[in-house]
């Protein structure tokens, strides 16, 4: 053990002797593992993110979006005939309470189904006011996304039978309307409809990009109603042909919708915004999807007025794209280790070159082959080895700076630190032995001969 540490101490020394050499040649090493730690970095944060994704949207559902059109009063599909006349027109009712309802009795393999109505509107309790939406849901809406309940119940059977003016409000809406005060038992308005509070949902971290790219509704700022309550008491889009843009004012009076404040935003006939579905099989996702596609076109007379949408597959595709370009990442931060490589190899070989007298003499004095070898192949693995570990250094610190500017998530493992000191440790042994291998194998008189 002893004579390992000494040649640890003559690899030290040497490369000491030589201090910008040994600086320079480490930096190839440094930064092919600061590139591999961030690499690995932006491909776990990225891993991470869809999964949340799919925990979040939920990785069994299936949603049939609304597709609308420019005329608000009915949606029609025109058959034409082999001379380009128009035989038939066709007229869809539109998504409803009905075909959720016959997606239920028909589809065998979902749990939970529940449609979504969408409103935007003001949210009043006392004195104090918020903009939110109000969400027409079933109890099975809960169920479908995993949301908690943090106090309070669902909604009962009958209270969605008979649309009970109720709500269930988000953890947002409780801290900015009820701050150190109970909601459950408390009345708040929307719409000009006043709705008693039966439940509070647990709070949840929802990313803005699963907002955008999924149509996903931020929980914490929503209202959420049973959906023959938003029908009956709020608004039926079926019977007014339109819904009001974002920050219009809805109110109800003896039984009149009015809108104040706002365009009409055109939503066709459509009574619901969504349908959401949960399977209990996901490898029967696709095939239910379909079936609940040829359902829906039955229903609606053959008029595609709707969207299947299954988040899952989405995302997963999302993953694999991901996943491609985290390994064109990852092959080149292995071109920067290859270079490293080539460059410790390439100053190997010229401190050979420049010590064979050195080596002539430790021969001389009893150094046997093996000692030689040894050297040097300690002095390329401590160049490769510090390398590696100011490379993990700066991988970390660049990863932590990604994450800061650009909001791209990233996380560093220990398994990636223990990779990538791995392979700059094999880089030092691989790159380093041929060097080594000359020195070891130099005739000792011809070395000392050397000038």
């Amino acid at each position: 053990m002893k004579r390992y540490f000494h040649d640890i101490e003559i690899a030290i020394e040497a490369l000491l002797a030589n201090k910008l050499k040994s600086g320079l040649t480490g930096l190839g090493i440094l930064f092919g593992v600061a590139a591999v730690i961030s690499m690995l970095a932006i491909g776990q944060g990225a891993r991470q993110e869809i999964m949340e994704q799919i925990e979040l949207i939920g990785s069994n559902n299936i949603i049939v979006e609304a597709r609308h059109r420019d005329n608000p009063s009915e949606e029609e599909s025109s058959e034409a005939s082999g001379d380009g006349r128009e035989e038939q027109k066709r007229f869809s009712p539109g998504l409803s309470l009905d075909d959720v309802e016959a997606l239920q009795a028909i589809v065998p393999v979902v749990n939970h189904t529940s449609p979504e109505i969408l409103l935007e509107s003001e949210i009043i309790y006392r004195d104090q006011s918020l903009q939110g939406h109000c969400i027409g849901v079933a109890s099975d809406y809960f169920n479908i996304y995993n949301f908690k309940l943090a106090a309070g119940t669902l909604f009962s059977p009958l209270q969605q039978k008979e649309g009970k003016r109720v709500c269930i409000i988000g953890a947002g809406i409780a801290s900015r309307l009820f701050p150190g005060e109970d909601p459950v038992g408390q009345s708040i308005k929307f719409g000009g409809i006043w709705l008693n509070v039966v439940g509070l949902l647990q709070r949840e971290e929802v990313g803005s990009e699963a907002l955008r790219e999924y149509g996903f509704n931020d929980v914490n700022a929503s209202v959420f109603v049973p959906a023959k309550t938003f029908i009956l008491r709020i608004m039926n889009r079926k019977l007014l042909g339109s819904r009001p843009s974002s920050g219009s004012q809805v109110t109800v009076s003896g039984g009149t919708v009015s809108v104040r404040s706002g365009k009409a935003e055109s939503k066709g006939h459509h009574q619901l915004d969504k349908i959401v579905m949960k399977v209990e099989d996901a490898s029967r996702l696709a095939a239910t999807a379909e079936l609940v596609d040829r359902i829906l076109t039955r229903r609606h007379n053959g008029v595609k007025d709707f969207r299947i949408v299954v988040p899952e597959i989405l995302l997963r595709q999302k993953q694999e794209t991901k996943e491609i370009f985290n390994f064109v990442l990852g092959a080149i931060a292995g071109i920067s280790l290859l270079v490293g490589g080539i460059g410790i190899m390439n100053i190997m070989f010229a401190t050979v070159m420049e010590r064979i007298r050195e080596i002539g003499i430790r021969m001389a004095i009893g150094a046997k082959k093996k000692d030689i070898l040894v050297q040097f192949m300690t002095e390329a693995l401590l160049i490769s080895l510090i390398g590696g570990l100011l490379g993990i250094g700066l991988g970390v610190a660049i990863s932590g700076a990604i994450e800061r500017l650009t909001e791209i998530q990233t996380i560093v493992t220990v398994g990636s630190i223990l990779v990538a000191f791995l392979v700059s440790a094999t880089v030092g042994v691989v790159f380093g032995y041929s060097p080594a291998r000359r020195a070891a194998s130099k005739d000792p008189i011809e070395s000392l001969r050397h000038e």
